[in-house]
């Protein structure tokens, strides 16, 4: 069984994707839906998604939950909230009533767009984290590698809260370095309430050229460092088309954790995921 914990879903005509600029992103300028999503996925052997947030506005949410209600293949959704208003708990409280809302899974932000490198620390964001904690959520990190320090000083501060780090905390794998990623990503994994989620890595590589073989070193170090227990299989579609489709990017994670056993692989591709999002395997 295959669960994929990170792929999108957008409609331009209900909502613009404004991060979705330039000749580079071009390809993925366009609809992705339920709809395009489930071939793909039943043909790589998926059985279920988490499909997660791109916007910082509160009705992307809901629209996400909504969808999740009424759809066999996504068993989670990764939503938005403010973690600096006052009333975060009332939120989630309220995104939980919704149509769809018990699958509501986690919480993310865009922590990489913001300036400040330290953001995860100020005192109104880990009051809203400690408040994601309470509500039996996790929360996605999506940072850059020289965030990776205020993350691990953030899981210290918050023993209570899982913090999920999307994308191995983009290391620079288009230009061939390990450090200061490797050494940034260690000490985040050696605080036990972390995971990590292996997907992301063919759009930090070079998209036209990368190769499996290019990859190795990085998942190897995430491996080494969260464990199979604490790493989850993730796409990352539809931006994982701007370097590999679908198909491919469930070849390349089954080639990447090829030294692990049928049980460990198992772990990373569905354990993991159902675990710390809390989702129901049943009927998958």
């Amino acid at each position: 069984m295959i669960i994929d914990a990170h792929h999108h879903l957008w409609d331009l005509s209900v909502r613009d994707q404004d991060w979705i600029t330039g000749p580079r992103l071009a390809p993925i300028r366009r609809d992705f839906t339920l709809h395009d999503l489930e071939p793909e996925a039943r043909a790589a052997g998926v059985a279920a998604t988490v499909v997660v947030q791109t916007v910082t506005v509160p009705g992307e949410t809901p629209e996400l939950l909504a969808l999740a209600g009424d759809s066999d293949l996504v068993a989670g959704v990764v939503g938005w909230t403010d973690l600096t208003a006052p009333g975060v708990a009332d939120t989630l409280a309220a995104l939980r009533e919704l149509p769809g809302g018990r699958h509501l899974a986690g919480i993310r932000h865009q922590v990489q767009g913001e300036p400040d490198r330290e953001w995860l620390l100020r005192p109104e964001v880990l009051r809203g984290l400690a408040t994601v904690a309470d509500a039996g959520l996790p929360y996605d990190l999506v940072v850059l590698p020289h965030q990776l320090p205020a993350a691990t000083r953030a899981a210290a501060l918050l023993p209570q809260l899982t913090l999920v780090l999307d994308h191995l905390g983009k290391p620079p794998i288009a230009g061939g370095a390990l450090e200061p990623w490797a050494t940034g990503v260690r000490a985040l994994a050696a605080r036990p309430n972390t995971v990590c989620k292996l997907s992301g890595m063919v759009t930090e590589a070079d998209w036209s050229t990368w190769t499996t073989a290019g990859l190795v070193p990085y998942a190897d170090t995430v491996l080494d460092a969260f464990g199979p227990g604490r790493l989850m299989f993730g796409s990352d579609w539809p931006v994982c088309r701007l370097a590999a489709e679908y198909g491919e990017v469930v070849a390349t994670a089954r080639a990447l954790t090829h030294r692990l056993s049928g049980d460990e692989r198992q772990e990373v591709f569905a354990g993991t995921a159902a675990r710390v999002y809390g989702l129901s395997t049943g009927s998958m």
